[in-house]
């Protein structure tokens, strides 16, 4: 069974959203993507809003089975995590609207689950969601290349692709994990250890 992802990288002024199908073999392939975007000159009330009325739409026209956000993450500019927070339960109420199942995943995970490294930079994974996704040009912005790999995170975690919903089969220490599996689990692992 294909497993379909609506990934989310919140904001407030850039909201990334992408959907991918995800194949019992892991195969990946890009269903949608785009950025949804607020002006900063607009009350708080009108940006939820608009980002409220695009998630509905994106979840009534593509059906995903699960929804990954991006889990809010400390950062030294309290006004941006407050919008990130703020987007995010939005992003998140939409889903449970409709019963579906939410999962949240650290940037280090989605960067381990991608790239085998939870500490690379944003161009290196674009350019392996590029590959992942087999398309012929980086999706663009970043934040919807973001959302994408978020996406692609929430299907891999259990190494299997199905729609389980992601519930892990395999533990960090697993032979049958990929590299990029075994980081995924082990930022996995700490980021539960730091809560």
């Amino acid at each position: 069974m294909t497993l379909r992802v609506l990934g989310v990288d919140p904001g407030l002024t850039r909201c990334g959203i992408g959907v991918v199908d995800v194949e019992r073999n892991r195969q990946a392939t890009m269903v949608a993507y785009g950025v949804v975007g607020t002006s900063p000159e607009d009350s708080l009330d009108q940006r939820l809003l608009v980002i409220a009325l695009a998630i509905d739409e994106w979840l009534d026209r593509h059906e995903p089975h699960v929804l990954a956000v991006e889990r809010v993450f400390s950062q030294l500019n309290v006004s941006t995590v407050m919008g990130v927070a703020q987007a995010s339960g939005v992003v998140i109420a939409a889903a449970a609207r409709r019963g579906i199942p939410v999962a949240l995943h650290t940037p280090s995970e989605v960067k381990a689950a991608v790239t085998g490294s939870g500490t690379s930079n944003k161009d290196a994974v674009t350019k392996l969601v590029t590959k992942i996704l087999r398309l012929d040009a980086p999706p663009r912005p970043a934040d919807a290349a973001d959302a994408l790999a978020l996406a692609i995170t929430h299907a891999w975690r259990s190494g299997s692709g199905t729609a389980n919903k992601g519930a892990a089969t395999t533990g960090p220490g697993s032979s049958s994990l990929t590299p990029a599996q075994r980081a995924w689990a082990d930022a996995e692992a700490k980021a539960r250890r730091a809560r």
